[in-house]
């Protein structure tokens, strides 16, 4: 009887990535100490191109050195910065006309926008073929140097344009349904928005009403080709009309940073394992009520590069590993994961070579316990391992739907695209109940602050990976795929 209740109490015993009460606090010590100082007033909500983003990435690398990581940009010339050439644009002004036979009709601009990246786009006096809501089957010598004319439709034009342009229009006109779709394309486009330079083109977007084009064609013309557009044989049709389109924008470039770090594994050629989280917030976003208009990001994503850095300070006091294993804190997520997209296409390391990947983004959100939202589950050939060091520290699941409703807005989804195993582990993302009242209140506001942030989730996750990542870096545990 006593060597089976010995039995029964080894199986019951604590599970993995567990630890007592006293690490866990030493833990929550050490993030919330990073929280504070990224998320402060002094770094002015961490935007890109900033005082906030120098002080950032300085901090980021002095925490890096501390906790024993070396550069990992393996670039002497860059040590630890890994540039990112980015351009901030914002729309100032522009103007449309439509020339039909011998009328110029000047479009007034509550129905009428366009849109460059460059400080100056002009078109004058080019053709105009329409396309409708074709974009694949539209041969490109039906297009190349004129004006598009298409038709929106939600969900899809933005894709849509992307494939026009592609085969070399001169600029793209939308019809809009009407001026309230024109002031809503206002409010999203002549925000500063920041693109890499790598991937600047010479697009020129405009965007009417088809009110306009109801005066300018007549009724019966304009119903001739919608009627058109709508035949499975479509073509687009060139027609009798000239645009000229101007527009400008308050342009500037210049350099961001990935802050990349590494521990030094005993089998490099084994491959790497890399951690990574977006330092960048927002700046300043408050509106004309608040008081404090700083956005401080502290859940988003303060906390995520709290918790790298202590994972990484763990994991070196457990090495050496077999893997190498990269840290990266990238730049300009909430741009557009830009940050990530630097980072493929002029990588550190072969992408090829990275067995994993596990990015972490406003981690301090679920209390301790809760479920683990999986970002990418089924996706890549992680999920065995996975699902191993789940079961093996006794948690559970959180809800799929949620989960992957946050699939495409990460940086992960970039590596994905790239075929890099990557993915997300969090319980912020395990249940709809603990993130939709953060989304609704606090995302992207000045109350994503140091007092809003929740550890006992962050910590389980932090435990959480350090399992897989020991486990993952160990080649005789997991072979090179």
């Amino acid at each position: 009887m006593a060597a089976l209740g010995l039995a029964i109490s080894a199986c019951v015993g604590s599970p993995v990535a567990s630890v007592s009460k006293a690490e866990r606090a030493q833990i929550a010590a050490s993030m919330t100490r990073d929280i504070n100082v990224l998320a402060s007033d002094t770094y002015g909500g961490r935007k890109p191109g900033t005082d906030g983003q120098v002080l950032t990435v300085n901090y980021i690398i002095d925490r890096f050195q501390n906790v024993g990581l070396e550069s990992g940009t393996n670039d002497p010339g860059n040590p630890w910065r890994a540039p990112v050439r980015l351009i901030s644009t914002q729309p100032s002004e522009s103007s449309v006309t439509l020339s039909f036979g011998a009328r110029d009709v000047e479009l007034p601009a509550e129905v009428a926008a366009a849109y460059t990246t460059r400080q100056l786009a002009l078109v004058e006096g080019a053709d105009v073929v329409f396309v409708g809501r074709e974009a694949t089957r539209v041969p490109t010598e039906r297009v190349s140097g004129k004006v598009v004319l298409m038709l929106d439709e939600d969900g899809v034009s933005d894709a849509r344009r992307e494939i026009l342009f592609a085969k070399g229009p001169v600029a793209i006109i939308t019809v809009m349904q009407d001026t309230k779709s024109i002031a809503d394309q206002r409010f999203v486009s002549e925000r500063e928005r920041f693109i890499l330079a790598s991937r600047e083109g010479q697009e020129l977007r405009a965007f009417i009403t088809n009110s306009v084009m109801l005066s300018v064609l007549g009724e019966d013309r304009w119903d001739e080709l919608l009627q058109a557009s709508d035949e499975d044989d479509f073509e687009a049709i060139d027609l009798t009309m000239a645009a000229t389109i101007e527009a400008k924008s308050k342009r500037r470039e210049f350099n961001s940073f990935n802050v990349i770090g590494r521990l030094a594994g005993t089998q490099p050629a084994e491959g790497a394992v890399l951690l990574l989280a977006h330092w960048d917030h927002l700046g300043t976003c408050g509106t004309e009520a608040d008081q404090d208009k700083i956005c401080n990001g502290a859940i988003d994503n303060a906390s995520g590069i709290a918790l790298i850095i202590e994972l990484a300070r763990r994991l070196k006091e457990a090495g050496p590993h077999d893997r190498d294993i990269y840290v990266m804190a990238t730049t300009a997520e909430e741009a557009g994961l830009l940050g990530i997209r630097a980072f493929t296409e002029q990588p550190s390391i072969p992408l090829d070579s990275i067995v994993a990947a596990f990015n972490f983004d406003s981690v301090a959100l679920a209390p301790q316990g809760s479920p683990v939202g999986f970002i990418g589950e089924g996706r890549t050939v992680l999920d065995e391992v996975v699902m191993d060091v789940l079961n093996d520290a006794r948690r559970k699941l959180g809800s799929r739907e949620t989960a992957e409703s946050f699939i495409q807005r990460q940086d992960a989804w970039v590596l994905l695209q790239e075929n890099v195993p990557a993915l997300v582990l969090s319980t912020t993302f395990g249940s709809e109940i603990t993130l939709g009242p953060y989304l609704e209140a606090d995302y992207h506001r000045v109350s994503d602050d140091i007092d809003k942030i929740e550890l006992g989730g962050a910590i389980d996750d932090l435990l959480l990976h350090e399992e897989l990542v020991k486990r993952l870096a160990d080649t005789e545990v997991y072979p090179t795929p």
